[in-house]
């Protein structure tokens, strides 16, 4: 998500500097026209490839890469640290996920409700919030990402391997990536404190996902099977609502996965 939304920065008129991890990543990014350098937040002494050490806004939207504890410990919690070290900076957005609502009961999960996530993945991005809301920053916390080149379940179903765990009966909470660009846009701009979820209108059941992706896609429904306790995100089953967001003027481009599968199978048609 971090060259779309950085290209939606610039368009919009800031002044941005991009930073990634490589320096062919960075290469890459500067040959489409955008300010990026190379630069491992992990480390302490990361800003000596950054020209200015002073941001009106910091935006911490990094890929965990599938790592473990970690692995999240030193991107989130040790990046998040050393950026407000060695920079200075006017307010902080962290990105951060939905997955810290543990909730197994399919409950309807808003801002205030508790986030206790038991993976010590989850309690890691947690810790970061509290450091960031601390600081008097946004925490915009994102349900699962999908749009182009990226669509898990959307993959397993075309390819054949997906299953429907248990009865279908987990809550799906989905963001489009380029509506999650733009809920992390307007954060920027109105810089409130506080937490946000990014999420859209409608969350689904698993059952109810696939029924009508299987029959938009014309593949067969995926067999049932036992319910998967080793996703990344962990089992949970709640729905996450997007209320307080929206009350800050937003609205999601694809307020349904039925609007962004489409997209997703025209674009690859």
């Amino acid at each position: 998500m971090g060259r779309p939304l950085l290209k939606a920065f610039s368009d919009d008129g800031w002044p941005t500097t991009g930073v990634t991890l490589s320096e062919d990543s960075a290469a890459q990014l500067r040959a489409a026209g955008l300010n990026v350098v190379a630069a491992d937040i992990r480390e302490h002494d990361f800003a000596k490839n950054l020209k200015a050490k002073s941001f009106s806004l910091v935006v911490h939207c990094a890929s965990s890469g599938g790592g473990g504890s970690e692995s999240y410990e030193a991107l989130f919690s040790g990046g998040t640290r050393n950026l407000l070290a060695a920079l200075e900076i006017g307010h902080f957005l962290f990105v951060s996920s939905t997955s810290v609502y543990a909730q197994t009961d399919g409950s309807a999960v808003a801002e205030f409700s508790t986030a206790e996530p038991e993976r010590a993945t989850g309690k890691i991005l947690r810790t970061t919030e509290d450091l960031v809301l601390g600081r008097g920053g946004t925490v915009a916390r994102l349900a699962g990402l999908y749009g182009p080149g990226r669509c898990v379940p959307l993959d397993r179903l075309l390819a054949g391997d997906a299953i429907i765990e248990g009865e279908g009966e987990r809550t799906m909470n989905s963001i489009y990536r380029d509506d999650a660009v733009s809920a992390l846009l307007l954060l920027a701009r109105l810089k409130p404190h506080g937490i946000f979820n990014v999420v859209d209108n409608c969350p689904v059941s698993q059952l109810e996902w696939f029924r009508w992706v299987a029959q938009r896609a014309g593949k067969p429904m995926p067999p049932f099977g036992p319910r998967d306790f080793t996703r990344k995100r962990a089992w949970t089953n709640k729905r996450v609502s997007n209320a307080k967001l929206r009350g800050l003027g937003w609205e999601p481009a694809m307020p349904s996965f039925r609007e962004g599968i489409e997209r997703i199978l025209a674009q690859s048609a």
